[in-house]
């Protein structure tokens, strides 16, 4: 994205909002790689894209039970790991420049501020999270890390828009803040659905609509601190009624992101409009993808990453205009 105008703000001031901008928009491209990277790791660890499929998926968590130098796989989730630690100790450093550079000057640039506060408080959650990551098996550990990291992701887009925002003599909020921030929390839940359904080893529960067999589902699927049994595959039954909320929650989510693609359009907010209209049902399709060709890897990153765009989209929506 181009360098706004800042109006009529002093040149310092106007250079460190600039410079805020930048920053913001890097730490959003290192965020997004560090939740792919992670991505990648959990899966890998589980056995997504072993062969023989599905039952090297129960072995490769077996492996990892029994012996943890299992856990550290190939050359290239080695190289992965390496790459995810770099990157996230770089966004931390960064995240921690951003915070000296709205505050430490005079006069502080508070907005972007507290969002940069924001920014430390999940990185430092995600640090400490991490020395639990590699060994433990709790979905709550899962729904840390993938909402944390998207959480990150979406507030450092945020933050640039905010540090991006034009002057206006009539400040307010966004136009369509409130049913972003609403549909906002609806993907957020909706991720974590997704977080369930892939920490509990129900990918593959329900491989049509009509073929859930509901009645061997438990709710317990829905506990996040109860750890799925060992070796226990993806078509695993139990877990039959979270897929079946993940499905529903994704038609929810679709139709309250296609009224709000309409409202977007009515507001003139023509690109807006096309990226709620179209990542929805991308996403809708790369599941319904993912499931009938048994949860190819490089599917399910896309969904992941394409659920990380949305949110900062959303997110960005609720940005307001500078006094």
């Amino acid at each position: 994205m181009n360098s706004v105008d800042f109006g009529h703000a002093p040149a310092p001031l106007a250079r460190r909002r600039l410079l805020l901008q930048r920053m913001a928009w890097l730490c959003a491209v290192m965020v997004l790689l560090i939740t792919g990277l992670s991505a990648f790791l959990r899966l890998s660890k589980a056995g997504l894209d072993c062969e023989p499929w599905p039952q090297c998926y129960a072995q490769a968590q077996q492996a990892n039970a029994e012996t943890p130098a299992a856990a550290q796989g190939t050359t290239a989730t080695a190289a992965a790991r390496m790459a995810h630690r770099v990157i996230a100790s770089a966004a931390l450093l960064l995240v921690l420049v951003m915070l000296m550079t709205a505050l430490a000057s005079r006069p502080a640039l508070w907005p972007e501020g507290r969002m940069a506060l924001a920014l430390l408080a999940l990185a430092l959650f995600l640090a400490v999270l991490g020395r639990w990551t590699a060994q433990s098996r709790l979905p709550a550990v899962t729904l840390g890390n993938l909402l944390g990291g998207f959480a990150m992701f979406a507030l450092s887009v945020r933050m640039a828009l905010l540090a991006a925002a034009p002057h206006s003599a009539r400040p307010g909020a966004a136009p369509l803040a409130p049913w972003a921030w609403l549909a906002g929390l609806l993907l957020l839940a909706q991720v974590a659905l997704g977080g369930l359904v892939s920490a509990g080893h129900a990918g593959l529960s329900c491989p049509t609509w009509g073929d859930c067999n509901l009645a061997a589902g438990s709710w317990q699927a829905l506990n996040p601190w109860l750890e799925p049994p060992t070796g226990a595959l993806p078509t695993r039954p139990e877990g039959a009624w979270v897929h079946l909320l993940h499905r529903a929650g994704g038609l929810l989510l679709t139709a309250a992101l296609w009224l709000l693609a309409w409202r977007s359009w009515r507001l003139g907010l023509g690109a807006v409009a096309l990226g709620l209209a179209v990542i929805p049902a991308a996403l809708a399709a790369l599941g319904l993808a993912a499931v009938a060709w048994n949860l190819p890897m490089a599917l399910v990153l896309a969904h992941n990453t394409g659920s990380a765009l949305l949110l900062a989209l959303l997110w960005g929506l609720t940005v307001p205009r500078r006094a």
